[in-house]
């Protein structure tokens, strides 16, 4: 595999994985990779780009959008389909909030 020249869309694949589940995403990584063993090039690219537009980062997220693609349905994943759910707006918290919070209990 350390040969093989995949488009970007993999390497930024690959680097969110593994950035949010460390080792686990490394082995989910291989396994978003294995599907090429069943399904076409062109196809697993499509559903990689697809999953990165809508930060599904994961094996069972690509794999769903994979088989939708090849299936034309809709997946269920664009929640833009789902207007009623609440969207999540998690921001990253800064190091000095975490430390303010650490202090307030050693009051």
């Amino acid at each position: 595999m350390a040969e093989w020249h995949l488009p970007e869309e993999f390497d930024s694949l690959r680097r969110l994985m593994e950035a949010r589940m460390l080792m686990m995403g490394r082995r989910e990584y291989v396994q978003v990779l294995r599907l090429l063993e069943t399904f076409g090039f062109e196809d697993l690219h499509a559903a990689v780009k697809h999953a990165l537009r809508l930060g599904a980062v994961s094996f069972d997220a690509v794999k769903h959008l994979l088989l939708c693609q090849i299936e034309q349905r809709p997946p269920k994943l664009d929640l833009d389909n789902y207007p009623y759910l609440p969207r999540a707006n998690v921001a990253a918290t800064s190091p000095a909030s975490h430390m303010s919070l650490m202090t307030e209990g050693q009051s």
